[in-house]
C-alpha cells in the first residue's frame, strides 16, 4: 500500500508540474498566437518608452512630420539616436560612435556582433532626444526599439530582385559592413539582394532572446529618380516586399514587426507637397477597414516626396510625405504592441503573410508587367472617397526598365572621393569651424569637377553644416 501510495503521489506531482508548465507557456506574451482576436489599434493604456535608431530622415520624420507628437499622443515616450549618439563604435573603429553607423550591414554590429552588449545597454537606457516630449518620462528602459537605415544604404545593390536569402549558417560577408566604411568603399561589394535578406534573417536570432523588447524595422526609404536607375530601385522594392511578407515566416514569436516606410513614400496626392493619406488608391501600409493593408496601387519605385536643395531634388522626404507616414504608422504600431502584449490580434503583412488578423486580409502581391516608360513620381490628384473600402488586391511594383549597372570599379572610384571628405572625429568632441569650412570648399570643388554626385554633395554638406552649428 505504501508503494502504491508513493506512486500515486509521484504521478500527482508530475501531473501538477506538467499543468504548471503548460500554464506558464500559454501565459507567455510573445509566443505564437492562439485563437484569433480582433486587431487593437488603440494606444497602450500607460506610457511606454520607445527608442528610434535613425539619421537625418528619421529626425525629420519625428520633428517635421509630426511623428513625435503623434507617438506622444498615443502614450509612447520617444528617445532616439543620431550621428553623434552612443559609445565608440568598436567594430568599424573609425573614431565615430555607434550612432554614426546605420547602413544595413551595420545592424550586425548593433544586434549580433562582439560589442553588441555595450551598444545595446546604452540604447536600452538612453534618454537622448532631438526634441521635447509632451508626456512625462515613465522611467525604466526603452521597451520598443525602432531601427531604420538611410536611403543611401539602398542606392547600390547587386544581384537580382528575386534572389533568396543567403542560406542560414553560411557566413555573410555583409555582416558589419557599411557601404563606405573605408576609403576604398569595399563594403559595396557585399551589398547583394541575398546578403541583405540573409542579414535581416540573422537578426532574428538576437530578437528571439529578448522577448521583453519589441523590435520594429522601418524599411529603407526610396530615392528620387535622378539618384538611382529603375533597376536599382526595383531591387530595394523587392527586398522590402520580402520583409513585409516573408521575413518572419519561420519566426515563432510576436515581438518583431515591419513598417513599409518605403512603400508609403512612393505615391502622393499630385505633387511632392500633397500627400494621399486616406485615399483609396495609391501605395499604402496602414490600418484600413479593420485590417492591416499593404497595397501597391501605383507602379512607382521612386520617392514621390522629394525636397529640393538649390533647385535640385533631394532624397529627404517632404513634410507631406512624412505626415502620410505618421498617419499610417501609428495605428500599426498600436496593433503590433497589443499583439506583443497578448491583448490584441496579431497582424498579417507586418513581416509575415500568415499572421492572425481580423477580417479578410489584403492578398500577397502578384507580378505586374513593367511599364514601357519610367513612371512619374507624382500620380494624378486623388480625391478621398466618402466611404473608402480596401483595395481588392495588392500588385507587385514594376521591376523597372533595364539599364546599365554601374561597374564596381566606377563605384569604388566615386566612393573613394566621398570617403576623402567624410568627417572623422579623431577623438575630438567638436571640429573647428575652419576645418568644416575647408571640407565644404573641397566638397564644392569635387562637385564642380564632376567627381561626386549632387546627391552626395547635398548629404555631406548637410552633415557638415549640422556639425558647424553645434
Amino acid at each position: 500500500m505504501k508503494i502504491k501510495k508513493s506512486k500515486d503521489m509521484a504521478l500527482l506531482s508530475l501531473s501538477v508540474s506538467i499543468l504548471l508548465a503548460i500554464s506558464s507557456l500559454t501565459s507567455t506574451l510573445t509566443t505564437s498566437p492562439g485563437p484569433a482576436m480582433p486587431l487593437n489599434p488603440n494606444p497602450p493604456s500607460a506610457p511606454v518608452r520607445l527608442a528610434f535608431i535613425h539619421h537625418s530622415t528619421g529626425e525629420d520624420w519625428l520633428n517635421i512630420g509630426g511623428l513625435r507628437e503623434a507617438l506622444n499622443q498615443n502614450n509612447y515616450y520617444v528617445t532616439e539616436t543620431n550621428y553623434d549618439w552612443g559609445p565608440p563604435d568598436l567594430d568599424v573603429n573609425d573614431g565615430n560612435p555607434i550612432g554614426y553607423h546605420t547602413d544595413i550591414g551595420h545592424w550586425y554590429n548593433w544586434f549580433l556582433g562582439p560589442h553588441r552588449d555595450t551598444y545595446l545597454q546604452a540604447l536600452y537606457t538612453s534618454s537622448y532626444t532631438t526634441g521635447e516630449n509632451s508626456i512625462p518620462d515613465p522611467g525604466g528602459e526603452n521597451v520598443i526599439i525602432m531601427f531604420k537605415s538611410c536611403f543611401s544604404s539602398g542606392q547600390y545593390i547587386l544581384g537580382n530582385p528575386e534572389d533568396p536569402p543567403l542560406p542560414k549558417g553560411q557566413p555573410n560577408p555583409l555582416w558589419g559592413k557599411g557601404l563606405c566604411d573605408d576609403p576604398q568603399c569595399s563594403g559595396a561589394n557585399y551589398y547583394t539582394v541575398s546578403n541583405i535578406k540573409g542579414l535581416y534573417r540573422d537578426l532574428l536570432d538576437y530578437f528571439a532572446t529578448r522577448q521583453d523588447k519589441m523590435f520594429v524595422l522601418i524599411t529603407t526609404p526610396p530615392s528620387h529618380d535622378q539618384a538611382v536607375d529603375p533597376e536599382m530601385a526595383a531591387k530595394l522594392r523587392a527586398i522590402n516586399i520580402w520583409l513585409v511578407y516573408h521575413w518572419l515566416d519561420d519566426y515563432p514569436y510576436n515581438n518583431v514587426f515591419v513598417f513599409d516606410y518605403y512603400n508609403v513614400l512612393t505615391s502622393n496626392g499630385g505633387d511632392p507637397n500633397t500627400n494621399d493619406l486616406g485615399a483609396e488608391s495609391g501605395n499604402h501600409h496602414r490600418y484600413w477597414n479593420g485590417q492591416v493593408q499593404h497595397v501597391i496601387g501605383y507602379p512607382n519605385d521612386f520617392l514621390a516626396y522629394p525636397t529640393f536643395w538649390d533647385g535640385q531634388p533631394d532624397n529627404h522626404p517632404s513634410a507631406a510625405g512624412h505626415c502620410k507616414a505618421t498617419g499610417e504608422f501609428v495605428k500599426l504600431l498600436n496593433i503590433a504592441y497589443h499583439c506583443w502584449r497578448g491583448d490584441g490580434g496579431c497582424p498579417q503583412f507586418m513581416g509575415r503573410s500568415g499572421g492572425v488578423s481580423a477580417g479578410t486580409p489584403s492578398p500577397p502581391p502578384t507580378q505586374q508587367p513593367s511599364p514601357s516608360a519610367t513612371p512619374s513620381t507624382s500620380p494624378p490628384p486623388i480625391s478621398t472617397p466618402s466611404s473608402p473600402t480596401p483595395t481588392s488586391s495588392a500588385s507587385q511594383p514594376s521591376q523597372g526598365i533595364s539599364g546599365k549597372i554601374l561597374g564596381i570599379g566606377a563605384l569604388i572610384g566615386i566612393f573613394t572621393i566621398i570617403g576623402a571628405f567624410m568627417m572623422k572625429r579623431k577623438g575630438a568632441k567638436q571640429v573647428s569651424t575652419s576645418e568644416i569650412d575647408e571640407k565644404i570648399m573641397k566638397l564644392e570643388k569635387a562637385l564642380k569637377e564632376g567627381r561626386i554626385s549632387k546627391e552626395t554633395y547635398q548629404e555631406l554638406r548637410r552633415k557638415y553644416e549640422k556639425e558647424k552649428s553645434r
